[in-house]
């Protein structure tokens, strides 16, 4: 796997990061703040799963200049892990086509 791909599975593999781009996913753009009233963390906890979620590329600060910042889902954050989601489909469908046809043969 490369290293992006890695980021991607790794970063998602904490519940707290998921809930994070879940909610970012529902709610589109929002605060350190408003993560923190809806989570049972703490503001420096949030700030550190939207950190590493930025690292693996999956969120991104919004560009205005709004103060307080507000963090939002990276269109493009997704793509290594659904890339390498749809060629394992795409394996595995290969492999129980073959197994169907030494059934039936």
């Amino acid at each position: 796997m490369s290293d992006r791909l890695d980021a991607v599975f790794g970063a998602l593999a904490d519940p707290t990061r998921r809930t994070v781009v879940e909610r970012l996913l529902r709610d589109g753009a929002t605060t350190v703040p408003d993560l923190t009233r809806s989570l049972p963390i703490t503001r420096q906890a949030v700030a550190k799963h939207l950190t590493a979620l930025g690292e693996a590329g999956l969120v991104e600060r919004d560009p205005s200049p709004s103060r307080p910042v507000r963090y939002r889902l990276k269109p493009s954050g997704l793509d290594p892990a659904a890339t390498w989601i749809a060629e394992a489909g795409v394996a595995w469908d290969a492999r129980l086509d073959r197994l169907k046809r030494s059934i039936e043969a």
